[in-house]
């Protein structure tokens, strides 16, 4: 995969840089709020404009602030972004004066010798247009005055994009729209951004030990063996009625969105105390979306063991967490790297397990040995016959039983039937759905 152009939204806080990500994205990528400080780490997804694609950036705020501690390292991430991008679109609040700290910003940023374009926001009306003198002092030959939230003149803002793109013959291999999608999910705290982190090998996002650190879900593309994945870390998901910011609320709620568009779940939990209620209510998330699940045990360096410790933290686990008992579990330390890659080996395991299709012949073949063996119990405990079976779909695995009778099986049943079709055609890793019809 070549380098792909990459182009950064930057600018002070609350000047509308996430919606004008999302904007020009055509979809809702960003969180966005009418609270500053929304963005921390850096959110970056492909862009398409005339045909030509490249990677947009969106980045957190330029800006101090006493009131949070981790203004000075989202300043930070903004500034890598806009080193390493390749042009930069630098957003400017309309409804206001221009700062002198913005001016200060431009300069420095246009000492970076890179294509500049001088995005003046949230100008609603030609009216308002008219008043923007001051910030021709940039010494821009050109402002784009625009409305993200209205879409008013964000034609005119992708024409000039275009313009700073390369030619096509010049441009990188597109990405891969196969890529496999990778949720790291999880309470909060539990050292969600410290294995993305790892996995990627860069400093990309903000770690502390402070709860709610990370707020958007970040995608995060690596390469290994030639295969490439992305990582999204995600929020750290807790009880809506336990947080007090707006943000936090809003990212635990894109963080639950976030879960469906992944192709395997891997539900981070913390070895020196698992599994909580939340982890619980996280695992049911992950089971509900049918989606392939690995089990990350983190810090796993800080736990005492013996030669007996992974299967006796199996044991606790799957105890609470019996109902996701299909899940492979590791154990992993962000920290150290230890065993850190062998998630994306699981995840192409699982991710493979999920998309099986199993013949009608074979499933059939499953079922004659099933009634010699373990003949199926119904739900009012007797015995009932499965005339034939078929696979009906995949992610997840979903099969169709046909039977006499209106019956089902029994739950303690249902269980044993799809631990022995889990065992038989090695559907490790994901969840299994059954239905029944009466023929």
């Amino acid at each position: 995969m070549k380098k792909q152009t990459k182009i950064a939204i930057v600018g002070f806080p609350n000047v509308g840089k996430s919606t004008l990500f999302n904007r020009l994205l055509n979809k809702k990528k960003s969180l966005v709020h009418s609270l500053p400080g929304m963005t921390r780490d850096m959110v970056s997804d492909v862009c398409q404009i005339g045909g030509r694609s490249f990677t947009l950036i969106d980045t957190g705020g330029f800006f101090d602030s006493l009131e949070d501690v981790f203004s000075s390292k989202v300043r930070e991430k903004a500034w890598e972004a806009a080193l390493e991008a390749d042009a930069v679109l630098f957003v400017l609040d309309g409804k206001r004066e221009l700062l002198p700290a913005e001016e200060e910003l431009y300069l420095s940023i246009n000492k970076l010798n890179k294509p500049i374009i001088v995005v003046v926001n949230k100008i609603d009306t030609p009216a308002e247009e008219e008043k923007i003198g001051e910030y021709t002092k940039l010494g821009q030959d050109r402002l784009f005055c625009v409305s993200a939230e209205h879409k008013r003149n964000i034609e005119l803002l992708e024409s000039g994009i275009e313009e700073i793109l390369p030619s096509v013959g010049e441009e990188g291999v597109e990405m891969d729209a196969s890529l496999l999608k990778i949720a790291i999910v999880g309470r909060i705290n539990v050292g969600k951004s410290s294995l993305v982190n790892r996995l990627s090998g860069l400093d990309k996002l903000i770690v502390s030990e402070i709860p709610g650190t990370t707020r958007d879900s970040i995608d995060s593309l690596i390469q290994r063996n030639k295969k490439t994945f992305t990582l999204v870390d995600t929020a750290g998901i807790r009880k809506l009625s336990r947080t007090q910011d707006k943000r936090e609320k809003a990212s635990v709620i894109k963080a639950k969105k976030d879960i469906t568009r992944a192709d395997v779940i891997c539900l981070v939990l913390d070895a020196q105390e698992f599994p909580t209620r939340q982890d619980t209510a996280i695992a049911h998330l992950a089971r509900d979306s049918g989606k392939p699940l690995i089990i990350a045990l983190n810090k796993w360096d800080l736990f005492p063991k013996d030669s007996n410790s992974t299967k006796v933290c199996k044991e606790i686990l799957f105890r609470k967490l019996e109902f996701v008992s299909y899940a492979p579990v590791i154990f992993i330390s962000a920290l150290s790297g230890q065993r850190t890659v062998k998630i994306l080996d699981l995840a192409e395991q699982v991710y493979a397990n999920a998309s099986k299709k199993i013949s009608t012949s074979k499933l059939n073949n499953f079922l004659r040995w099933i009634h010699i063996h373990s003949p199926p119990v119904s739900k009012k405990g007797g015995k009932f016959k499965i005339k034939y079976m078929t696979q009906k779909k995949v992610f997840p695995p979903g099969f169709l039983l046909f039977t006499h009778s209106k019956s089902s099986f029994s739950p303690s049943y249902e269980k044993h039937f799809i631990n022995l079709l889990r065992d038989r055609f090695e559907l490790y890793g994901t969840p299994i759905w059954l239905s029944f019809r009466r023929n």
